[in-house]
């Protein structure tokens, strides 16, 4: 009997069809023990051997990555290795075995378990995912201290969609192109490694779909479209041909949307918006650069301050910054100033934990407190500059005030490099987030304080609407097409304009193809997004004009429901394609 099931996140295009193979879950049993004194030497070397047995797989790993699919995938593994030789996860591991004398499968799952949690409890999506791959981390050094030998993919002798609770990117590296035709999980995000390697090796893919291991059997006839995120179960045969004619659909317009790579996100009546890039690592800067991105629209530096016991220096965040702004040139690069919680950073600075870190000492709030540390990343920033064209962004602003004690900051850096002779751009711009409605509904004064403005959709809706999109008993809230949403961006970016300053947007709305209509009437200037979405955004842009834009906006506006605005646009992309 046929079934379909509507919910799962589209993470890698491609639609195929194929049988199912169940991939069990791997669950531990690890008990504690209590050690004799003459066991806990012998217990410490358990452990540096499973980490060096572990070290040389995924060393393995790497390298076959390298091969197949480039240095920017491989660094995932990299990173996985620079965890392993973390000095917190080693010395907390083997002090805890010596101090509570317990063995070392149970000390070492408490200790990943707390390093993955720092990265799950996070609010950017991203960074959630960080911690599923800790998790898969922690996974491999478990088996190499029980003995255990993990699956494995590459040794399927037919062609199957893979059903799992979930997939790791060393799982899905390993998948014989010709023999996993896609594979779909309860687990992950769009922002996943898995996804990102998915994509790369060209596999579709739908994740988070919750119980679908539960749904599915072994055998089974599964459609899977990893365009909409969508999966049919033992399919009538009126439903296999048509998917297999939106099959040959798709495939054309992939290959038309690869031609317009090189050309301006210019619609028919001549006005051009700019289409940039979202990332987390420097290697992103390639697929950017490969997408059509004139630029990047934000840099997340956080990255460099998570998973250390020690803050980074004023040298390696130098490093770091040179290096995307020479890989991006002679396009532009947008730093966001760390973006993270006091509880992120509890051990490297001493704060204490907080009851609600969304509405407490995060963002451009931390740094005003902690200032050596904000001065250390703005002169990184600064010395930077001269290596590329470097923007700064301040995020989580709420107060004009912050604005001027931040760039008050930033004039007392720059005097000081000016007294240590070191050079930096002195045009450098400055900009500013908005992401809370404080900031939104005073957008005119903020303008004044800085080069440009912008838009951070997610924290935007989260704040607006009062609602954790991570809580899924209200999820359902989280909805960009909220009418309040629309006005405060609509007046965003009309109190940009009013002060002759450039408006941008590097929330998930602005890398939705059913919204870029609606935000090109508003009059956006900039659309930061990530990189898969960018030639997506330029097609609806290019084949449209401002009037029609701006008609649609006069209309949604006046809509007093977010049911009402949807119907409008189904209607207005059904006209458009024919």
């Amino acid at each position: 009997m046929e079934k379909i099931i509507h919910h799962g996140i589209a993470a890698s295009p491609g639609i195929v069809i194929g049988k199912a193979l169940i991939l069990s879950q791997e669950d531990f049993c690890i008990k504690m023990r209590k050690l004799q004194d003459k066991e806990i030497e012998q217990e410490i070397i358990r452990f540096q051997e499973a980490l060096n047995t572990t070290k040389q797989e995924l060393i393995a790993i790497r390298d076959k990555v390298n091969g197949r699919l480039g240095t920017k995938h491989a660094t995932i593994f990299e990173a996985y290795l620079l965890v392993l030789d973390d000095p917190m996860l080693v010395k907390e591991t083997i002090a805890k075995i010596r101090k509570e004398r317990m063995n070392v499968e149970y000390v070492f799952s408490q200790t990943i378990s707390k390093f993955a949690h720092v990265f799950t409890s996070m609010g950017d999506e991203y960074l959630r995912e960080r911690g599923r791959d800790i998790q898969d981390l922690g996974k491999r050094v478990l088996h190499n201290l029980l003995g255990e030998k993990k699956h494995s993919l590459s040794q399927l002798k037919e062609e199957v969609i893979i059903i799992a609770n979930d997939l790791t990117p060393s799982d899905t590296v390993q998948m014989r192109e010709e023999k996993i035709l896609g594979f779909i999980t309860n687990m992950g995000g769009k922002t996943s490694h898995t996804a990102i390697m998915a994509q790369s090796l060209g596999i579709p893919a739908i994740v988070g779909l919750k119980d679908i291991t539960a749904k599915v059997k072994t055998g089974d006839e599964i459609i899977l479209d990893g365009y909409e995120g969508i999966v049919v179960i033992n399919p009538v045969r009126s439903l296999l041909e048509e998917y297999e004619k939106r099959n040959k659909k798709y495939i054309e317009i992939k290959k038309q949307l690869h031609k317009l790579k090189d050309l301006p996100a210019v619609t028919l009546d001549g006005r051009e918006v700019q289409l940039v890039a979202n990332i987390e690592i420097p290697d992103e800067v390639e697929l950017a650069l490969e997408s059509g991105a004139t630029g990047i629209g934000l840099f997340r530096t956080e990255f460099i301050y998570l998973n250390r016991a020690d803050l980074p220096g004023e040298e390696e965040q130098t490093r770091v910054y040179r290096n995307i702004a020479k890989k991006i040139a002679p396009h532009s690069v947008v730093l966001r100033t760390l973006d993270l919680g006091g509880d992120k950073l509890s051990e490297q600075l001493g704060t204490n934990t907080e009851t609600n870190p969304f509405l407490g000492l995060r963002g451009i709030r931390l740094c005003l407190k902690y200032q050596d540390l904000f001065r250390a990343q703005l002169r990184a920033i600064l010395q930077a500059s001269t290596s590329g064209k470097i923007k700064i962004m301040y995020p989580m602003i709420s107060t004009v005030e912050e604005i001027k004690k931040a760039n008050h900051i930033l004039d007392q850096v720059k005097d000081e490099l000016k007294k240590e002779h070191i050079d930096f751009d002195k045009d450098l711009e400055v900009g500013a987030m908005i992401e809370t409605p404080s900031a939104a509904l005073t957008a005119d004064v903020i303008a004044r304080e800085v080069d440009f403005l912008s838009i951070g959709s997610n924290d935007l809706i989260q704040y607006t609407i009062a609602v954790d999109r991570g809580n899924e008993n209200v999820a359902y809230l989280y909805e960009p097409l909220h009418p309040s949403i629309l006005r405060q961006i609509k007046y965003v970016i009309e109190a940009g304009h009013r002060a002759g300053k450039l408006v941008g947007m590097c929330g998930e709305m602005a890398g939705e193809p059913e919204l870029a209509l609606i935000l090109l009437g508003m009059g956006l200037d900039e659309f930061s997004m990530g990189s898969a979405n960018i030639p997506k955004i330029k097609k609806v842009i290019r084949e449209a004009t401002m009037n029609q834009a701006k008609g649609i906006v006069n209309k949604i506006l006046d809509l007093p429901t977010v049911e009402a605005i949807k119907k409008l646009i189904k209607q207005t992309h059904i006209r458009n394609e024919e």
